[in-house]
C-alpha cells in the first residue's frame, strides 16, 4: 500500500507535469497534430492512392495506427526528457531527492505526466485522422493497453535520457539518432511481409515493431507479430527501464555534482 503522503506527492508531481504541457499547448499539442496531418495528406492521399491496398485495407487505413503510435512515442519521450532535465538544470530536482518520498514515486509522477501528454496527443491525432479515413476498431482493450504501455515505456526512456544529459543538446541526440530510425523502420508505413527474409529477421529486433503491430491489431485485426509476444516484449522493456531508472536515481548518477 502507498501511504497517503506518497499519494499526495504523486498527485502533486502529476498535476505539475500536466499543467506544464497544457499551459504551453501551442508548443506541445499543436505541432504533432500539424505534422501528422501532413503525413495523412502526403502518404495517405497522394502516395497511398498509387500504392493500393495493404494487408486487405486501404493504405491510409493501414498507416493511421502507426502514425498515431509515432506521435504518442515522440510526445511521451520529449515531455519527460525536457521536463526532468529542466528540473535538474535549475536544481529543482534536489528538492525532490531530499523530500521524504521514495524515488519510485518521483519516477511515477514524471512518467505519468509524459503518458498524459502522449495519450492526449494520440487522441488528437486519432480525431484528426477521421477527416481523412473512416477508422474501424477491432479490439478497444488492445488499443488502450498498447497505447498506455508504449507511452509509459518511452516516458521512462525520456527520463533516463534526462538523467544522463549534461546539456539541452543532449536531449535531442536520442530522438534524432535513435527514436526516428526506430519509428520509421518499425512498420509504420509498410508490412514486414514486404521485406526480404533477412530484413524481416532484423526488423523483429526493433521494439517499435511490436508496439505498432499490437496497436494496428487493435484497429484492423491484423499484425505481423503475435499479439501476446508483442505485449510481453513491451512489458518486459518497461520493467527493465523502470528498474534502471530507479537504480540511477537511487545512486544519484547524473543528479549530484
Amino acid at each position: 500500500m502507498i501511504k497517503t503522503t506518497y499519494w499526495v506527492a504523486l498527485k502533486s508531481i502529476l498535476t505539475k507535469e500536466t499543467n506544464r504541457f497544457l499551459r504551453i499547448w501551442v508548443q506541445t499539442l499543436v505541432p504533432p497534430a500539424i505534422t501528422m496531418a501532413l503525413y495523412f495528406v502526403i502518404f495517405g492521399n497522394l502516395i497511398g492512392s498509387r500504392i493500393g491496398d495493404m494487408g486487405g485495407f486501404s493504405y491510409m487505413a493501414f498507416i493511421v495506427p502507426g502514425l498515431i503510435m509515432m506521435s504518442v512515442i515522440t510526445s511521451s519521450y520529449s515531455n519527460v526528457a525536457s521536463s526532468f532535465f529542466s528540473a535538474k538544470f535549475q536544481r529543482n530536482v534536489e528538492e525532490l531527492l531530499v523530500a521524504p518520498v521514495p524515488n519510485y514515486i518521483i519516477i511515477l509522477g514524471y512518467v505519468g505526466g509524459g503518458m498524459a501528454r502522449g495519450m492526449l496527443v494520440g487522441l488528437i491525432v486519432t480525431l484528426l485522422s477521421l477527416f481523412f479515413v473512416s477508422i474501424q476498431i477491432h479490439n478497444i482493450a488492445v488499443i488502450i493497453i498498447t497505447v498506455m504501455l508504449t507511452s509509459m515505456l518511452f516516458a521512462l526512456g525520456g527520463l533516463i535520457n534526462a538523467i544522463y544529459a549534461k546539456s539541452f543538446d543532449d536531449i535531442s541526440i536520442i530522438p534524432t539518432f535513435v527514436l526516428t530510425p526506430l519509428t520509421y523502420l518499425g512498420g509504420v508505413f509498410y508490412s514486414l511481409s514486404l521485406l526480404p527474409e533477412f530484413w524481416q529477421k532484423v526488423a523483429i529486433l526493433n521494439p517499435v515493431v511490436y508496439m505498432v503491430n499490437a496497436f494496428r491489431y487493435g484497429f484492423l485485426g491484423i499484425s505481423d507479430v503475435s499479439l501476446s509476444v508483442a505485449l510481453t516484449v513491451v512489458f518486459s522493456f518497461i520493467v527493465l527501464m523502470f528498474s534502471f531508472a530507479l537504480y540511477l536515481i537511487n545512486r544519484g548518477i547524473g543528479l549530484r555534482s
